[in-house]
């Protein structure tokens, strides 16, 4: 982050205000939310005003106008290709899930085992796919209708008074766990052990990240809207807006904000819920100030499934984030029942009008207004009955066709036009069959799909559902039915027509994998999942070496170490001493009063339980006075634990990070530290800081006088010499004080893991087993034993060479 990025006010604001800055932000929303789906973004609030501050730059050559380059292919390491355990994640209807099974299929043709976990009313339809499956719980029924009473962050008071925000949250906790199960759980129906290599998952999920850090492997997430800060755009579900007439709401920054400002509003919504289950796999909470952001900050890989024709990679999207094209499926065999062909024959074409999975309140008032645009405009129409059974027990006509399940695919093949809720699947089926569209947006990213369809005049202007009626319909149906509709459609055909979303995925999924610490080191087509220690160098091994190894007797079992492909460590950003001796100071506070009610709370939480409990045998009074008073002395013990941790290691911590930061201030760089995990890791960071720390203060005493007199004479010197002793001050105080805060940090990070390790003990018990299976059922023509042998002899021979 640069200079103009950083400083005290931008920290205060954010550390002392968030949580009145985005309850405001919320409190004006409500109105513009319970229409479009959209919230309310004020520029002029005072969130908005702190967090503009940490806008980073654009990138250099921002503005120039280049083609997007596409991602390299997928070569592995010499060659050669992993092959992976991959679980794909992915909450919401049967429109989100189908794109995840053409490119689950396609991972299984570079043979990866591919999982995919989501709601159980799609189990049948994954299996049937040639995929695993693994139930995550969660309705999609009932998300579908709460999303349509709710259709942006902001839940309306009728939702609040019938208790859907609680329920909600219940669900969302399901779906936590049922993610987490799914990265280590055997296969359901045939009791085959699985363990993760790799994450793919949508943003809806939530637990991607976190799975991925207690497993220590990558994730890629997918979408179907833009959910990364860009200048280009808005985001979807942001309604910008200004008190002041002078401000340009529509500028390069009023955009990144607004992804910064949803994001905030989500991660106060879901924060408390997420860091709950994260302490039930051994997983610390994330910082208030960092769970936000958290994509962005790790840099996590992002794939974009939809079609650059349509909305173009934005230019200061880095490297790691791809627009692949729209995720196709193969076209279906299907023939049409007699009724729905013969319709199609005797008359020309129809507008296909419906609406997928979208549960409404009232869909006799839906079909009513079909019917009357359908009879205004004079056309023939098949209506889908879709979820919300659109139609009712109306029979079929020589004008209008109510119509079941049928596969896009070949239906847009046979209609002049489409209207729909806008997800991105039934999007991209229509423009590829260059069907011109008109969009009823409901939430999410259809807002966000009908403005693209109609920007590029492939379609009418969205015409969000609470404002639907007969006439609007009937005015878009006409315009879709236009030549100039028809045209812009056909060109926006030809152009998807050019892309393979699914494959250029696919490559983008395997050009981010960390490939020289994914590969085992006997078996380079396997993952490495473990580390073996006893020998000279640390080597990685993948299952069957590790078995076939100790089946030799060259490994022993008890010396291997659960091995981490891809690290994630979550870690407080700071801007400088001050603000961050605060922040840290209030954290601690915080956390006090929590263990200080908790002391309280506990025993009542426990208390309300039991009662609640169906299995009055099951819970006797003494057992629930016994889990109360547990309750109460856990928190007794938190109290004492954080007085600790947060006098002796937080704030001296922030303080040191702080100090670190202070030459970023005036636009000097600043050494990044490396991740503290352990003990070991928190020396060496200790020690480099202190011995770097040194040299680079001196440095600025001598360094800063003479870059300010180079560019401003004996003024620039005089400035020179005030950077360079606060720099001096600064990496000299960070260096000493790091030899105890980041010692510190490495000795608690070592206690945490050892009083924490009932996950870590769950993956190698799980690993474990799968390494056992893998080998009792690999044949013996499939891998040469002796091969494997040699080869870990060899490698052994050569590490040992290299320490003589």
């Amino acid at each position: 982050m640069d200079s103009k990025t950083s400083g005290p006010d931008s920290a205060n604001a954010i550390d002392r205000d968030i949580d009145n800055d985005v309850s405001s932000t919320i409190r004006e929303a409500q109105e513009t939310a319970n229409v479009t789906g959209k919230v309310n973004v004020n520029l002029d609030s005072r969130l908005s005003r702190a967090l503009s501050k940490l806008i980073p730059d654009p990138p250099p050559a921002y503005a120039e106008e280049r083609p997007p380059t596409p991602p390299p292919k997928y070569e592995g390491v010499l060659g050669v290709k992993v092959k992976l355990n991959i679980v794909i994640q992915v909450v919401g209807s049967r429109g989100d899930v189908q794109p995840f099974i053409a490119v689950g299929n396609e991972l299984q043709k570079h043979g990866h085992r591919v999982r995919l976990a989501t709601h159980t009313v799609f189990e049948k339809f994954v299996r049937e796919s040639g995929l695993e499956f693994f139930p995550i719980g969660g309705d999609p029924a009932e998300l579908m209708a709460y999303m349509v009473k709710n259709p942006g962050l902001i839940p309306s008071m009728s939702s609040l008074r019938a208790g859907d925000i609680q329920t909600k949250r219940k669900m969302i906790v399901e779906m936590l766990e049922g993610c987490w199960r799914s990265c280590i759980e055997p296969d359901q129906v045939t009791g085959v052990p699985f363990v993760a290599n790799a994450i793919i998952a949508n943003p809806p999920s939530f637990a991607h990240i976190h799975c991925a850090e207690a497993l220590g492997i990558p994730v890629h997430i997918m979408f179907t809207m833009p959910w990364s800060s860009t200048r280009a755009f808005p985001h979807p579900l942001a309604n910008l807006k200004s008190s002041k007439p002078t401000t340009d709401i529509r500028n390069d920054n009023s955009n990144y904000l607004s992804y910064m400002i949803v994001e905030w509003m989500t991660w106060q919504g879901l924060g408390d819920v997420i860091n709950k289950w994260r302490k039930s796999i051994d997983l610390e909470p994330v910082p208030a100030t960092e769970g936000p952001l958290l994509v962005e900050t790790l840099k996590i890989p992002f794939t974009y499934c939809w079609s650059p024709a349509l909305v173009p990679k934005p230019a200061d999207w880095p490297a790691h984030i791809d627009v692949c094209g729209f995720f196709f499926r193969d076209t279906p065999n299907y023939e049409p029942p007699h009724d729905l062909h013969q319709f199609l024959q005797n008359g020309p074409p129809p507008v296909y009008i419906g609406f997928g999975s979208i549960v409404i309140d009232n869909p006799e008032g839906l079909t009513e207004i079909i019917l009357e645009a359908v009879q205004i405009t004079g056309v023939r129409a098949i209506i889908s009955r879709g979820w919300s059974k659109l139609g009712g027990d109306r029979q079929n006509d020589s004008n209008v066709f109510y119509l079941g399940d049928c596969p896009h695919e070949w239906l847009f093949q046979h209609v002049a036009a489409v209207v729909h809720h806008g997800g991105a699947g039934t999007t991209a089926c229509g423009l590829l069959n260059a069907r011109p569209t008109t969009i009823v947006p409901f939430f999410g990213d259809q807002p966000f799909w009908g403005d693209m369809v109609a920007a590029a005049n492939a379609g009418a202007v969205p015409i969000p559902y609470k404002l639907l009626d007969s006439e609007k319909l009937a005015e878009a149906i006409q315009f879709c039915l236009t030549e100039d509709a028809a045209h812009a459609a056909h060109q926006i055909a030809f152009k998807m027509r050019a892309e393979d979303g699914v494959k250029t995925a696919v490559d983008s999924f395997h050009r981010c994998l960390p490939m020289g610490r994914l590969q085992c080191d006997i078996l380079p087509d396997q993952p490495a999942v473990w580390s073996y220690k006893k020998a000279k160098e640390p080597m990685k091994l993948s299952n069957v070496a590790a078995r076939i190894l100790a089946e030799s007797s060259r490994v022993d079992l008890k010396y291997l170490g659960h091995y981490k492909s891809k690290p994630i460590v979550i870690e407080n950003i700071r801007w400088d001493p001050v603000t961050a001796s605060a922040s840290a100071a209030f954290g601690w506070y915080s956390d006090l009063f929590t263990d200080a009610a908790g002391i309280i709370t506990g025993p009542i939480e426990e208390y309300k339980k039991a009662q609640s409990s169906q299995a009055s045998e099951a819970s006797s009074s003494s057992q629930t006075a016994s889990k109360m008073a547990t309750a109460s002395g856990k928190s007794l013990g938190n109290l004492f634990g954080h007085q600790t941790k947060g006098i002796f290691i937080d704030i001296p911590l922030a303080i040191t990070d702080g100090l670190n930061a202070v030459p970023k201030l005036y636009g000097s760089e600043t050494r990044e530290r490396d991740k503290i995990t352990n003990w070991k890791t928190g020396s060496v960071v200790a020690g480099k800081s202190f011995v770097f720390g040194l040299a680079e203060g001196m440095a600025d005493l001598v360094i800063e006088p003479y870059k300010g007199g180079k560019k401003a004479g004996a003024v620039g010197v005089m400035k020179g010499i005030g950077k360079g002793s606060l720099g001096f001050i600064a990496r000299t105080g960070a260096a000493g004080l790091g030899l105890v805060s980041y010692t510190g940090q490495g000795i608690y990070k070592s206690v945490y893991a050892k009083h924490h390790a009932k996950t870590k003990n769950l993956i190698i018990d799980r690993k474990h087993h799968e390494g056992a299976f893998v080998l009792k059922h690999l044949e013996k023509n499939q891998l040469d034993h002796d091969l494997v042998i040699r080869a870990y002899d060899q490698l052994r021979n050569n590490f040992d060479d290299d320490y003589v």
